[in-house]
Formats: C-alpha cells, sequence, structure tokens
C-alpha cells in the first residue's frame, strides 16, 4: 500500500509534487477532534460563525493569485481564466452566508391557541466533503460555508489531482482564526475515503464526482443512516429555436462546449438545432472554434489548455473515432491546431455533425472538448432528444420566447433549465440533479436544508 502519491502537471507531463497520505491515526485524530469541536461550534451565535468563515473568504480572494496559479498547474485551465474560480467562489460564499439567517430560521405553523410550536434547524454534526479537480474551489465551497454556518464541523477530502487546494482552504481557515478541529482536511486513497464515509464519527457526506465514485460512497454509506448528496455525471443539452438570436447561441455555447476544455459538469456536450438555423449555426460555431488559442495554459494568451490527464484525453479521442466511423463528420481539421498532441493530455476541441444517439459521444459523458450538433424541426422532436439521456444536470434553451422557455422546461427532464445562458450556477437557485446525475441540494436557501436535521418543539401552556 503506498504512503504517497505524485501529481502530474497536464502543463508539461511532469511530476509536480509528491504528498503523503493520512495515516489511519492521523484521521482517527481529525475525526475526534471534530466531534470536540462541533459541541462548541454548534453554540456559537451564527453572527460570529459567519464572521469567521467571511475571514477565510476574504483570505482566498487576497491570495488570488496564488490560488489560479494552482489551479493552471494541477488541472491546465488557462492562467488566464483561473482568477476567475476565486471570483465565482466569493459570489457563491457570501450569497450563502447572506442568506443563513433565512436557510436556519424556525418555521412556525399557523398558531394554535394554548400551544407554542415551532420546528428548528439543528446541525448534523461532521460533514464530509467530497470534492473533484475541475473546479476545485467553487465545488467545494457550495457545501463548505453553508455546512460551517449552520453549525456543523467539516472535513475535506479533495481529489489527489488538487492537493494544492486542499492546503489554500486549509490555510484561510486556520487564518481566519476558526476553533481547532471546525474545519480539518485530508489525503487518502481511495479506499481509505471510502473507510471514512463508513466511520460512525461522520453525519453527512457530500460528493461531487462521477457516476462510479456515487455508487461507491453510497455504497459505503448504506450501513448508517446519514444523508449522502451526489452530483454526478451530466450530458448536458442545449436547442437552439427558431426565433433564438443566432450569434448570441454560437458564441456562448461554444463557450459553454469548451471552457475549462469542456471539463464541466454543466458543460454544453450535445447540440439541436432548428433546421432554419442549422447550417448557418454549425458554419458560426466552427468559425468561432477555429479561433481560439490553443496550447500551453501558464502562456496569458492561451484561452483552451491541456485536459487534466492523458487518459482522459484519450477516451475523448476513442469517443471521436468512433465517431467518425460510424458515419459522424469531423469539422475541425486535423492540424488546424498545433499543440494537439495524441499521447499527451493535449486534445484540439472537436465539432461533430451528422451524429445521432447511437454514438457514445452523444450518449455518454465526454467531460472534454468535443461536441456534437444535430438538427430538429420541431420543439416536440429537441425536447425528445435532450430527454433521451441518463442524465439530467442542466439544459439551455436559446429563444426570444420567454413563455416558450418556461413550457418547453416544464417538460425537460433536468435540474435546471436555463434560456439564453448555459454553465452557470446562480447562487441563489437550487443546484441539483436527477437520473444518474445524482440526488441533493446545494446553494440557494435550500442548500442548508440536507445539512441540518429539524426538531420540532410542541409547548402546551
Amino acid at each position: 500500500m503506498s504512503t504517497s502519491y505524485s501529481v502530474i502537471s497536464p502543463v508539461d507531463g511532469a511530476i509536480l509534487l509528491e504528498r503523503p497520505y493520512s495515516t489511519p491515526s492521523q484521521t482517527q485524530a481529525v475525526l475526534d477532534a471534530a466531534a470536540a469541536a462541533q459541541r462548541g461550534w454548534r453554540h456559537t451565535p451564527l453572527a460570529e460563525r459567519k464572521a469567521l468563515i467571511g475571514k477565510a473568504v476574504d483570505w482566498l480572494a487576497a491570495h488570488k493569485d496564488a490560488c489560479a496559479e494552482a489551479i493552471t498547474r494541477q488541472i491546465g485551465r488557462p492562467i488566464s481564466q483561473s482568477p476567475g474560480e476565486v471570483r465565482g467562489l466569493e459570489e457563491r460564499a457570501r450569497h450563502m452566508l447572506a442568506i443563513a439567517e433565512e436557510g436556519l430560521a424556525d418555521i412556525h405553523p399557523t398558531a394554535k391557541e394554548g400551544f407554542q410550536r415551532f420546528l428548528r434547524r439543528e446541525p448534523l454534526g461532521t460533514v464530509l466533503v467530497l470534492a473533484p479537480w475541475n473546479y476545485p474551489f467553487l465545488t467545494a465551497i457550495n457545501t463548505i460555508v453553508p455546512a460551517l454556518a449552520a453549525g456543523n464541523t467539516v472535513i475535506l477530502k479533495h481529489s489527489s489531482q488538487t492537493p494544492l487546494v486542499t492546503e489554500l482552504f486549509q490555510q484561510a481557515f486556520d487564518a481566519a482564526g476558526l476553533p481547532a478541529g471546525v474545519f480539518q482536511s485530508l489525503q487518502l486513497d481511495h479506499a481509505a475515503t471510502l473507510r471514512l464515509v463508513a466511520a460512525p464519527q461522520i453525519d453527512f457526506v457530500a460528493f461531487t464526482g462521477s457516476v462510479a465514485g456515487g455508487r461507491a460512497v453510497q455504497q459505503a454509506a448504506s450501513e448508517r443512516f446519514i444523508g449522502v448528496g451526489l452530483e454526478l455525471g451530466g450530458k448536458d443539452p442545449a436547442y437552439v429555436r427558431a426565433d433564438a438570436d443566432l450569434a448570441s447561441a454560437i458564441e456562448n455555447l461554444v463557450d459553454g462546449a469548451f471552457f475549462n476544455s469542456g471539463q464541466s459538469c454543466c458543460g454544453i456536450e450535445r447540440i439541436y438545432v432548428h433546421r432554419s438555423h442549422y447550417t448557418a449555426f454549425v458554419d458560426g460555431f466552427v468559425e468561432l472554434t477555429k479561433a481560439y488559442r490553443f496550447g500551453n495554459p501558464l502562456d496569458a494568451s492561451t484561452n483552451l489548455g491541456p485536459m487534466v490527464r492523458a487518459s482522459a484525453a484519450s477516451f475523448v479521442r476513442g469517443q471521436i473515432a468512433d465517431a467518425v466511423a460510424a458515419g459522424a463528420r469531423a469539422l475541425i481539421p486535423a492540424g488546424h491546431f498545433a499543440a494537439d498532441a495524441p499521447g499527451t493530455a493535449y486534445l484540439a476541441p472537436q465539432v461533430l455533425v451528422d451524429v445521432h444517439h447511437g454514438m457514445s459521444v452523444m450518449r455518454d459523458e465526454s467531460f472534454g472538448p468535443v461536441i456534437g450538433i444535430m438538427p430538429v424541426d420541431s420543439d416536440a422532436e429537441a425536447v425528445a432528444l435532450m430527454n433521451d439521456s441518463a442524465y439530467g444536470l442542466t439544459a439551455s434553451l436559446w429563444t426570444r420566447d420567454q413563455e416558450a422557455a418556461i413550457r418547453l422546461g416544464n417538460e425537460i427532464a433536468t435540474g435546471t433549465v436555463f434560456m439564453n445562458r448555459c454553465d452557470y450556477l446562480d447562487p441563489a437557485l437550487a443546484w441539483t440533479g436527477i437520473k444518474d446525475t445524482g440526488r441533493g441540494i446545494s446553494l440557494s436557501v435550500l442548500g442548508y436544508q440536507q445539512l441540518t436535521r429539524i426538531k420540532s418543539f410542541h409547548l402546551k401552556g
């Protein structure tokens, strides 16, 4: 059994850093410290908890450059774009703190003479956050902030691709002055992580990752009666209606498909275009894609970098090759992007047409810079194709008709319906999914529900 691990940077394929795994005794000490600290933390006034959490957010914002470099060197996102994740972290964290009173407020039924009745939210205890590498700060903050604000202690186990993010989070909360044991982190392999999920000191698990990972986490927790929040895969669709603003749809959907090299749970992975716009849309989409500056993410002029690892790029190359072999046409010529290099993490963006749902690229999560585009003749056909998926995270509609967007949105099996935007989380709205995308809610006032338990008070005068 290995006692340490290495992080390979997709920037150059070299070892970026090595870190030791936490030992079983260290893990037990963290669990014990979290349980001990929670007793005092839950009774700390909400205003004080919020102030301390806010200081940690301030620290991360002040160290934006270090956070951005950590993102770029560990996962390959262009350094020109990585600072935006810290801005997004601030937006989400500050919103969740601002609505904490509302999210944690007592609930009062209709008054009944002679009785005082109310429902009170209490913290669960210790919340385990299992965070992925693709948006390493954003995905973690979704749970960390409301969990702490609600009076829980938090243990963060981040992806083994992004240990620098774990360390930056720990530095931020330490610098903010949270009591010892309230926020802690561990470095664990998969087997040790699943043992941690099953530990009796864990009261809730928030997991963001693959469907297979979600099943493993759910199974590990299955012998205990605790909540498990699962944000898993996506194959998010877009529909460009006949009344769409075509230029806007093209600009935003190219970004929605290829930002972060397509490595986004809510990135656009398949597009359906009304036949009246199909040729013009595809032509514009290809033209804009060809204009990307694909290369070394440490170059400030780059706006599309490598995927996180060579094996991930190889999977997407295989999807593209299989689609072409089955009759699809690849519209970005080989060699257009000089940085494209088979066998490495550098995979150029690709646009496929003449695709259908029998192809893996239109059915299975790609999580990479490839998009399939199909023509449709009606709203009904578009909705049927959008729903023909094992996933349901987001769907975007491109139209000038808001009533139509609501009508179609009611028929789409998804967690979020967008109109004229995509690939964005509004912290005032619930982030959730259906089918193999998982279950649970983060963000919004509802995000506090799964991180608390209800106690009813029934007081007779």
